[in-house]
This record gives C-alpha cells, structure tokens and sequence, in this order.
C-alpha cells in the first residue's frame, strides 16, 4: 500500500527530526496505520509479522507522549526476551536521539539489579522490560506503575506462549485506571482475545495481510537426513557455499551443546545460545557474531526473535521446529533490509508430514535438494584454491621466497612437483576430514514429493576454513590476535600449529582440565610456535594453575599472561 510521509502523521517536531536523520523516507503499512490513532489516545490491536517495522509503530507514539521534564515511569513496553527488550530500547532511543532529557531502561531477568535500580531512581521516562523482571521491582517499590500513560505489550502472543500471562496480569493490574494500551501480536488466538477483552478498552483493530508469512527473499529448501547424519551434511552445505554469517536453530539445548562441539572440532568458527548462558556471556557472544569473529551461531528459540542482524547469510533449521510459526520466526533473521538470504531445514521420516503443515501455514513450497557428495565438496575446495591462487599471480600480492625455490631447484625438483606439493599443502591445512553419510535411499530414486513440482553489500570471504585462520602476521613476524574484548585478558601457550595444536585441543583443556564453565572462552590465535586464548578476567589465574602439569597433544606447555611479541 502506498503510505503518507512521516511528516503527515501528527508526529512533533522533535521525532519528525531523527526519523529524518536516520534517513527513513516513508513508514510502513503498519506505521502508517497505528501511530495517527495511537497519537489520538485509542486502544490499538496491531497484527503485523516480525520484520513489519512494528517497534517504530508503537515507540513513536509512545515517545510524543512522554514529559521530559518529568522524572517517573510514563511509558511501559512489555516484551517476551531479553533480546527484544535489549533492540526494543536501543531503537527508542535512536529515535528519540532529538528529544533532549529522554531517559529510557530495559529492564530484565539475568542482569544486575543494583544497574537496572539506579537507572529506575535516576528517572527513567520510559521503561522496556520482560514481564518477570518488572514484577520484581514492581513488588520491591522500585518501579512506580501508577502515572504510566501508555503501555506497550510487543509480541503479546509470544508472552502468553511462554507462561508470562499471571505476571502480566499483575503489572497491568498496577496501572492507573486512565491509561492506554497499544497490543502487537503475530497471531490472534483465543488467549489473546481473552487478555485483550480483559485490559483494553474497545482497541482499534489493525491488520496487515500478506500473501505468504516467508519473506520472497528468502530461498527455502530441506534436506533428507538422518540425525547421525545431521553434522555431515551440515558441514557439507557450509563449504559449498560458505556464508558470512548463519544461524543454526536447534530445539534443545542439548542439541545446541552436541552442535556446537561437533562444528567446532571440524574448524568451523561457531558459537552458541540457549537459556543456561549467562546474560554476560549471551551479550559477548552476539558481540562477537555481529562483529563476525564467530560465523555460526548454534541457538534455540530463544535467539529467534529479537535479532537485529542484516547480514545473515543463511538459516539451518537443525531441527524442524513443531510449530509453524517458528518456522516463520526463524527464517525472517535472514532475507533482511532486501537482501537475499537462504533456509535450509533438515527432515527425516515422519518429520516430512511436519513440514507439509508449515508449507501450507506459509502457503510457499519447499523444495527437495540433494546432499552434496563428498567429491562435489572437494571439487569445489579445489576451485576455491584455484581462483585465490589465480588472483595473487595476477595481482602480485606475494613474496618471491626465491632462495627457498632455488635451493630445491638444485636438489633436482621441478617447478612443476613444487607448485604441486605446495597446492597439496594448502589443500591439506584448509581441508578437513568427512564422514560418509548413510544414504537414505538410491541415488537415482526420486522422493515423492518431487513429483509436487514446484551478498550484495560486503565482499564474501572464499572460506575462512578452520578457526586457526583467525591467525594474522605483519611483515618481520610481529603478532596480530586483534583487541581484548572488555572483561577479558590474553593468555600465551608456548605450543603453536607446529606441534599440531587444534582450536578443539586448547578448548578440551580449558573446559575439562583447568574446569573453565562452558561458552567462556573467547578468541583463539594460532601461531606456528605458540597460541593465545582470551579467557574472563576472574578466570584466568585458575587457568594458569589448574594446567601446569597438563599437556596439550601430548606435549609439556608453559601457559601465562601473555606479555606481548617478546614473550
């Protein structure tokens, strides 16, 4: 539908001035829609999908309500997860980045609560946060829910999903009787239906139809898979077509444990995110996946919603999640900001009757592809090489290293078993070992729903093939493993990639023998003669102690904090 510009939707000044600045031309249907009731005081019932630009539909409004010169609770959003209570008030304050005085919080469960009181007692205006949390300081005092004038519930369907209903209904019990309240929800069910005829007050129904709850952008396809299988496979697609950055979405969190390990013993940087990684380390981790220093991200539903990432490549569906809706959740984190982006899901057996239900609740088809074979995989490494060396000859981008070359020359060597032993070399440290795949059925069998029928912006690496290529040298051999992130120091290990040190080998140490808690370790750099891991500051003398008699590969090692190149 064509939508009026910003500048037609009652908006003040102020707001009209950083939609301006963040260079947003025209609102989307949903904009358009709510925020001119919203603005006049109506109760709004919003059915929009992820990806629909609701969060500026509903904090627009909420910030043209709200008195600067006031310093209590004025606008509450209740959201169902950390994540989106964290992108919920980031976005806030980017568009309240010309309303001088604005102070907002998120507030929820994991974090500090000595940081979320101070921000609550310093005046926060305008307060997101996760239903539990809030009722723990609506309980304690520390949160005044009496002169809210707008509350905002994102993804109320998602809430009551998640068993948030009976906190719910105590922290809209404690707003004033004069109040607003704006609902967004993927789904209208009978449980919203109730809460909605409970607390709000005869809301104006907005809708936005869709032809299909899949973004066009993204290409959908499953793959016939056993589950011993799975990583194989996995591990397949990944090099045919390396992505920058991918999500890998499984249903447990043993699943996402048994993942991530598999992935990271074969070289792939990954990492992960499930409900027992602590608030401190969930942040870090996506940290470091935004800033791409990890490619994959292994998570639960938990990480479905709320990630606000542009530039993921591709979705795995690990395991085929039950309900459809979260089927459509998961794959709206790629095929973002108009970009083109890939799903892939794995099934097997009575599994394929789960995804004829999600084809039909997404009105789109999936297609069957086949697994690629271990000589396509290796056809295409082989490319890869071909064309990087192609374009160092041509461009000139290397060194001569002719006193190496002659001395083999005159030891009776051809140039042309040179180049072949070196090719063989690089081939053999990018490579990685398989695993033959149990096939499912012949070659040549066609499965039966065959007969159904039917990155833009950053220049994408070739591969980076194994976590130790994080590895960088300056001229004259001096070191490079990249800033300490916050909270972290370096510790050096006097065994490199010489001695046939792994990334899984130093990881195995840290977490078993040195007693490490799973997901802390941060960057990994191999050198020829030594490597460095960054660990948690609080953790890093007892990774020291814990490991003087250990040996890595079998090998005696000195570990401590490292002091630099000439260590």
């Amino acid at each position: 539908m064509d939508t009026p510009p910003f500048s037609e939707l009652g908006l003040p000044a102020d707001l009209l001035a950083a939609i301006e600045t963040l260079g947003y031309e025209r609102p989307s249907p949903i904009q358009a829609l709510s925020i001119p009731p919203a603005l006049a005081g109506r109760d709004i019932l919003g059915l929009s999908a992820t990806g629909s630009g609701k969060t500026a539909a509903f904090a627009l409004p909420a910030l043209a309500q709200i008195d600067v010169k006031l310093a209590y609770p004025q606008v509450l959003i209740l959201c169902p997860t950390r994540e989106l209570a964290v992108q919920v008030c980031e976005e806030v304050h980017r568009l309240g980045a010309k309303k001088a005085g604005l102070q907002a919080t998120p507030v929820y469960g994991g974090a500090p609560m000595d940081r979320q009181l101070r921000a609550l007692r310093a005046g926060a205006q305008l307060v997101v946060g996760t239903p539990g949390r809030l009722l723990d300081h609506l309980r304690r005092g520390s949160f005044d829910a009496s002169r809210i004038k707008m509350a905002i519930l994102d993804e109320a369907d998602r809430m009551l999903d998640m068993g948030f209903k009976e906190e719910m209904d105590e922290v809209l019990a404690a707003l004033p009787e004069k109040r607003q309240i704006l609902f967004f929800s993927a789904t209208m069910n009978q449980a919203v239906t109730r809460f909605i005829k409970k607390f709000g007050n005869d809301p104006q129904l907005i809708q936005i139809e869709q032809k299909s709850l899949t973004v066009s952008t993204v290409d959908q396809a499953y793959y016939e898979v056993r589950q011993r299988s799975k990583v194989e496979v996995l591990s397949r697609i990944l090099d045919m077509n390396p992505p920058r950055l991918g999500i890998i979405f499984c249903n447990t969190k043993r699943s996402v444990d048994e993942c991530t390990e598999d992935l990271v013993n074969r070289g792939y940087a990954a990492d992960r995110l499930h409900g027992d990684i602590t608030q401190q380390m969930r942040e870090r981790v996506l940290k470091r996946f935004r800033d791409g220093a990890v490619e994959l991200l292994v998570a639960t539903d938990v990480a479905a919603r709320g990630l606000d990432i542009d530039e993921i490549d591709i979705v795995f569906n690990y395991d085929l999640p039950t309900d459809p809706e979260d089927y459509v959740h998961r794959i709206g984190r790629t095929g973002r900001a108009g970009r083109s982006g890939r799903a892939v899901s794995f099934v097997f057996g009575k599994e394929i009757y789960r995804l004829q239900a999600i084809e039909r609740y997404t009105r789109q088809v999936i297609k069957r592809e086949r697994i690629p074979s271990a000589e396509q995989v290796e056809g295409r490494r082989a490319d890869s090489i071909f064309e990087t060396l192609k374009e160092r000859l041509e461009t000139g981008g290397f060194d001569s290293y002719q006193e190496n070359i002659d001395r083999l020359l005159e030891q009776g060597h051809t140039p042309t078993d040179i180049a072949g032993a070196l090719i063989t070399m690089l081939r053999e440290t990018n490579g990685r070992e398989g695993e033959a795949i149990q096939e499912d059925r012949e070659p040549d069998r066609p499965s039966q729903r065959d007969a159904r029928g039917g990155k833009e912006d950053r220049p994408r690496p070739e591969r980076r093939e194994r976590l130790d290529n994080t590895e960088r040298y300056e001229r004259g051999g001096v070191r490079d493993a990249g800033p300490v992130e916050g909270g972290m120091c370096r510790l050096f290990i006097s065994l490199g990639k010489g001695a046939g040190i792994m990334p899984k080998d130093i990881v195995g140490m840290m977490y078993r023998e040195a007693g490490l808690p799973d997901g802390c370790l941060g960057r990994i750099t191999l050198f020829p003669k030594h490597c460095l891991v960054d660990v948690p500051e609080g953790l890093a003398d007892q990774a020291i102690q814990k490991t003087r008699n250990a040996k890595l590969r079998g090998k005696a090692f000195r570990m401590d904090f490292d002091r630099g190149p000439n260590q």
